[in-house]
């Protein structure tokens, strides 16, 4: 990749590598090469998320641990790290393989998410905890002026579980139903059994855990709840 491009990126990111193979791994898809940036991914998740719930702590330190359960499940998910490599403009300095290219795997929620992490773990590997805890603050500064510590909604899985308690029925049972795709862009369908209810709701997602998320929220429209 040229120089300038990844200097640029650096810039964007807010650290200057001194090993630029950590960041050009990180940023391999692997649709295009062997050497692709999954176990990076792995690393930068548990990193990640040690750093948000670091913050949380000192942040809101009347805050239980339910409250900051939540926060850091809204600061971590796919979605919210998709948003910040868009801030980066990431999806073009993106190594994908020509079928990823063509689907447009540039611009998907979960590449764009799995980079993130993969590129928190490449500046670990080429600084320390402290760097890539600043650099991880500074990606997170207004988020976290916008995090409203009263108003953040419980997870559909969390507000099912608690409704069915409240009314002293078991706990539903989630299972997988079908795998579809490659095993870098699955697509999950899960059923899910609730205790009264003869059918099974269905949920779908890109993950097995946004799958059982969305058969939660059905299961709570179905027994309207919600």
């Amino acid at each position: 990749m040229n120089p300038i491009v990844m200097k640029k990126l650096q810039k964007f990111i807010g650290y200057t590598f001194t090993n630029i193979t950590l960041l050009k791994h990180a940023l391999t898809h692997r649709s295009a090469s062997s050497q692709h940036n999954e176990r990076l991914e792995f690393l930068g998740d548990s990193i990640l998320s040690f750093i948000i719930a670091k913050a949380l702590y000192h942040h809101f330190p009347k805050m239980n641990e339910g409250g900051m359960s939540r926060m850091r499940a809204t600061l971590v998910r796919g979605n919210t790290l998709a948003e910040i490599a868009t801030e980066f403009s990431l999806g073009k300095y993106l190594q994908l393989g020509q079928g990823e290219k063509k689907s447009g795997g540039f611009k998907r929620e979960s590449i764009l998410a799995n980079a993130i992490e993969a590129i928190i773990a490449s500046i670990f590997l080429d600084s320390n905890i402290y760097t890539v805890e600043r650099i991880i603050l500074y990606w997170y500064k207004n988020r976290f002026k916008k995090m409203n510590p009263t108003g953040t909604k419980k997870d559909p899985k969390t507000r099912l579980q608690e409704y069915l308690q409240s009314k002293h029925f078991s706990l539903p049972i989630y299972s997988i139903g079908q795998i579809y795709g490659e095993a870098h862009n699955q697509i999950f369908t899960i059923y899910c059994k609730i205790d009264g209810l003869s059918e099974l709701l269905i949920g779908i997602g890109a993950s097995r855990r946004k799958a059982e998320q969305d058969a939660a929220q059905n299961a709570l429209i179905r027994l309207e709840v919600e």
